[in-house]
């Protein structure tokens, strides 16, 4: 019997399939936060999990022993949303950008945006480089 995989793994599924969910506006806008998001990391885009789109990767473990990998950034793009996936807390981390960065919602690790149209593109890039560089610190 074949091991099964991590639920949060890299697939072979092609990035433009992932890209597809987004619709109307939104897929040009995937294609916006693809571009950069590839800029920021200088990875590859690869599809996580058949439906998230990561670049990068690193090893994690916590304290109570779970440990796996994930991307270094990584956004989902959806018919309604796009969900970008960040360092935990980011929001506490950083209030100030969310503050300049327009509408939004956040949870403790993912930014949701419903549309990319009055989202000051400054603090989401800064976002971005604050969490992948948070992502890539030693002790991490």
């Amino acid at each position: 019997m074949a091991a099964k995989l991590p639920a949060m793994s890299p697939s072979d599924l092609p990035v433009a399939q992932v890209l597809d969910r987004a619709t109307g506006p939104r897929r040009a806008e995937a294609e916006e936060l693809l571009a950069m998001l590839g800029g920021i990391s200088g990875e590859t885009p690869v599809v996580w999990a058949g439906r998230i789109i990561g670049f990068g990767d690193y090893e994690y473990r916590y304290t109570s022993g779970h440990s796996g990998r994930s991307p270094l950034l990584a956004f989902a793009p959806g018919p309604t949303k796009h969900t970008i996936y960040l360092v935990n807390d980011f929001s506490q981390r950083w209030p100030e950008l969310l503050d300049r960065l327009g509408p939004h919602r956040a949870s403790k690790a993912c930014l949701y945006l419903t549309r990319l149209s009055g989202v000051d593109r400054s603090a989401l890039r800064e976002l971005l480089v604050h969490s992948l560089a948070e992502t890539m610190s030693p002790g991490r």
